[in-house]
């Protein structure tokens, strides 16, 4: 009887520190790929997650941030899905963050609304993304927020006749709309608009296509990453540089990460980006260097550490207005008002879209010493997503 009287205290003694934990922790689910081929998205975020934590502390108005990460090793809308109903049920979650894609980010936002769990886009850039749950905030871009204004550019730069090449699945054909609307409007024309699948194109062909139309660019947009590499070698190698075409496009062309990598065929394309390793502020001065210090190894941060490193910001400033009380439209409603200095610039939310109002950067890519960065040169400020 002993023992049962000695089990039974200690059982009640784990529960209630258990309680105490679970009184004293604010936890964020991180939903991402961290495996599989879109995996970089998601060590992205962690890298920029974890500079967050390391550069202003585990704790926030008494309570310790817990963070839980899940991997969809997507694009997989179903795993998200999934992966947010546990988080939300079995471990009670206070925050929904990461979604590098926006397949994942659409499949979880019914689980956000029916929850009224805070949502924090740290990457999906549909523009469409925000419209489906009342509780998303996103801390990343939209499309044609950064398309729209490469197409003013092109214009002012006696850039009118071009062909588009995008990947054919949101982001992608919001892209493509964005940069064609604008470009019309400046009376540029699009002659040709390729869709390219999302998962493994062989760009081969649709180069060819490129350089058979004799544009004066290709405006492209491709999931940062692999795709990237594979379009800008396929570029070099069937001439279109040597045909007078130049590329403009997305930032995701000439992702900070993979930059290094793709060498000197990058070397004078122009692209629209909201983030560049190469911008010169304090905050990114202090962001670089808690990536690198929290981060061995992981190489150079880009646009999606960024996202996650501002939306941290975002979150640890929630916890600190609600000290530690997390109600989810209590929670919204800081967030819809939110403005932070972040490593890209001023940022804040508009309050009517709960989409991010930012800077945007047109940048060429050039040498710094022996090494290869975006280099901004111009700039278009308080940008909205322009359909919005």
């Amino acid at each position: 009887m002993k023992n049962v009287a000695k089990f039974a205290a200690l059982a009640a003694l784990t529960l209630t520190v258990q309680m105490a934990w679970a009184q004293d922790t604010i936890k964020v689910g991180v939903i991402a790929a961290f495996s599989g081929p879109f995996a970089d998205y998601g060590k992205q975020m962690e890298g920029g997650i974890k500079a967050y934590m390391s550069q202003y502390g585990d704790t926030v108005a008494g309570k310790k941030i817990q963070i839980i990460l899940k991997d969809t090793t997507g694009p997989s809308p179903e795993i998200a899905k999934r992966l947010a109903q546990e988080l939300v049920v079995r471990d009670k979650v206070d925050f929904l963050a990461g979604f590098g894609l926006t397949p994942e980010a659409m499949a979880v936002a019914p689980i956000a609304q029916q929850a009224k769990k805070p949502m924090i886009v740290m990457n999906a850039a549909t523009s469409a993304v925000t419209t489906k749950s009342d509780y998303i905030a996103r801390f990343s871009m939209t499309l044609p927020q950064i398309s729209a204004p490469m197409a003013t550019w092109a214009v002012k730069n006696k850039i009118k006749n071009v062909v588009t090449l995008v990947a054919d699945y949101g982001p992608g054909i919001d892209a493509e709309a964005a940069f064609k609307a604008e470009l019309v409007k400046g009376g540029g024309t699009v002659t040709e608009a390729i869709r390219v699948p999302l998962r493994n194109p062989e760009f081969a062909p649709f180069i060819q296509r490129i350089k058979d139309a004799k544009p004066d660019a290709v405006f492209v947009f491709v999931p940062a990453g692999e795709q990237s590499i594979a379009f800008m070698k396929g570029y070099r190698e069937r001439g279109l540089a040597e045909a007078g075409i130049k590329v403009i496009a997305t930032g995701d062309l000439t992702d900070d990460h993979v930059l290094p990598a793709m060498g000197d065929a990058t070397l004078g394309v122009i692209t629209t980006f909201h983030y560049s390793a190469a911008h010169k502020s304090p905050e990114n001065a202090a962001f670089l260097k808690s990536f690198a210090a929290a981060n061995p190894g992981g190489g150079r941060p880009n646009f999606m550490a960024v996202g996650a490193y501002d939306g941290m910001a975002a979150i640890y400033e929630v916890v600190r207005k609600l000290n530690g009380k997390i109600d989810g439209d209590q929670a919204m409603a800081v967030l819809k008002n939110i403005k932070l200095n972040s490593p890209r610039g001023p940022i804040a939310i508009d309050p009517a879209t709960r989409d991010i109002v930012q800077t945007v950067y047109v940048r060429k890519v050039e040498k710094i010493g022996n090494e290869i960065y975006n280099v901004e040169f111009d700039q278009f400020t308080n940008m909205k997503d322009p359909g919005k």
